[in-house]
């Protein structure tokens, strides 16, 4: 584990002077894959306010999404209304660094290709090089069932190592566009921030290798951190 936090928002403010600290470093243009989740949210509340609303560099900072439920961006349960509530649009970030998944006027197969050219796009080419990161920042959350960002127990998106973006309809869950573990994975820095005394059993196996778990198969071509807050800690 490398910071076990007092609590979610303590955890939250380490999260964001990582974050911001690695941005600042970075020459050019840098992206960044954001999660979903409460956890997640209250991370991107305290990097739009100060002191880290000022170190962030918005001009430069794409932002893309790991995962996506299928729904309207004006739908409650959507990671992209979420993120722009919570951070992107009290900032002021330039529109054309905001990169949604596309949810509306289309089946989900065709969202998650379309999102696939759009990634392509900002990488400049179609193949993931291990030299050449898709991101430089991933944000991993952390399911009670080991699932990281759509990649859900006994679904089929998790053997993909082909396609970027997959459609998916979890077990009981609405269907959803997640990045696969290959544009996942294509990072320079990865971080799983879990929070909550629900989360501990499951954060004990993924970190025990359970290798049956989604969260646990996770393997970033660059850097892996992982931010707890000490109920998820135990």
């Amino acid at each position: 584990m490398d910071a076990v936090l007092a609590d979610a928002p303590a955890l939250a403010a380490h999260a964001a002077a990582w974050m911001t600290g690695i941005l600042q470093a970075r020459p050019g243009p840098v992206a960044v894959a954001l999660s979903g989740g409460s956890t997640p949210k209250l991370l991107y509340q305290v990097l739009a306010a100060p002191p880290f609303v000022d170190q962030v560099p918005w001009d430069r900072t794409h932002w893309f999404w790991g995962d996506e439920r299928f729904v309207p961006h004006d739908d409650g349960r959507s990671n992209y209304r979420m993120a722009m509530e919570a951070m992107l649009g009290r900032v002021g970030a330039p529109s054309g660094n905001i990169h949604p998944i596309p949810t509306e006027g289309m089946s989900a197969e065709d969202a998650a290709a379309r999102y696939q050219i759009t990634l392509q796009a900002h990488h400049g080419g179609q193949t993931l090089d291990p030299l050449r990161p898709l991101f430089d920042i991933v944000l991993m959350g952390l399911g009670t069932n080991g699932h990281t960002a759509s990649l859900f127990p006994d679904t089929p998106v998790l053997k993909e190592r082909v396609a970027w973006a997959a459609a998916v309809t979890p077990k009981g869950e609405p269907t959803r566009i997640t990045l696969t573990y290959p544009a996942l994975e294509s990072c320079r820095f990865a971080a799983f921030l879990v929070a909550g005394a629900d989360k501990r059993d499951v954060l004990a196996q993924v970190r025990s290798g359970a290798g049956d778990l989604p969260a646990a198969r996770y393997r970033p071509t660059g850097e892996l951190h992982w931010f707890a807050d000490q109920a998820a800690a135990g």
